[in-house]
């Protein structure tokens, strides 16, 4: 045979990703897995020092620190240029019984979770809609569709995430832009160490979940890659558990 070969159905190659929340847990493996599928990444924080980390060690990536619930955020991510891929990471849980949840503490989770994420999704999407190729994929959570006492705005957070995922695919799919979501379970993260070092958590899950494990936080990489890549151009308005069975299992 003569001729170059197909690209890969997963290469990212020639596209632009940005990830909130890059600097640690989730968001920091969901741009190594997006810079090793060829992207060139854009890392979102906060904080300016752990992205400059990271991208000294992805060697092609960018780093772009902004607070994603600042009123200036949509203009900040229009400042990076064309975005094709934008992975909303960044999440705060604050776990507390309904009583002692004062107004505050919920408006600073809905903006976090939810408003921020919905900023960029506003500020990203008239350009991906103009080039006929988009993808947004939210970070949600398995208490989304599920719940427990005492997190009730993280979860109603998550919940309207996952709810906001459903209309923005269905708003944007005519103009060739995908919308998706993944629900991780139980990761073995920094914001859950003390929750991996309790014994009883462990054996928790280890009933509760198929896989009777904690996810190790690269796994969460097959998935972010698949719904950026050209394999997922027909699927939309889908939120994918990456939970090892937890929501399968009872």
């Amino acid at each position: 045979m003569t001729g170059r070969a197909a690209p890969h159905p997963f290469s990212l190659v020639g596209r632009t990703a940005l990830v909130t929340g890059a600097g640690g847990g989730l968001g920091r493996e969901i741009a190594r897995a997006l810079a090793a599928a060829g992207a060139r990444v854009v890392l979102n924080g906060r904080n300016a020092a752990p992205l400059d980390a990271l991208a000294a060690e992805l060697g092609t990536a960018r780093v772009a620190a902004f607070d994603i619930t600042a009123p200036e955020a949509a203009e900040q991510l229009r400042q990076q240029g064309p975005i094709d891929i934008l992975v909303n990471a960044a999440g705060l849980r604050d776990r507390a019984p309904l009583a002692d949840l004062d107004p505050s503490r919920v408006r600073a989770m809905l903006e976090t979770n939810l408003l921020g994420a919905f900023a960029l999704c506003r500020a990203a999407a008239p350009e991906m809609s103009g080039r006929g190729w988009g993808r947004i994929i939210n970070l949600t959570s398995i208490a989304g569709p599920i719940a427990r006492g005492g997190d009730a705005a993280y979860t109603a957070a998550k919940g309207g995430l996952e709810a906001l995922t459903r209309a923005l695919a269905a708003e944007l799919g005519p103009s060739g832009v995908t919308v998706n979501a993944l629900a991780p379970g139980y990761f073995a993260t920094e914001a859950n160490a003390e929750a991996m070092a309790d014994p009883g958590v462990a054996a928790w899950l280890a009933g509760r979940t198929s896989l009777g494990r904690w996810g190790r936080p690269e796994e969460i990489a097959g998935a972010v890659v698949f719904l950026a890549s050209d394999a997922a151009s027909f699927i939309t308005g889908v939120t994918l558990p990456v939970d090892g069975g937890h929501l399968s299992h009872f």
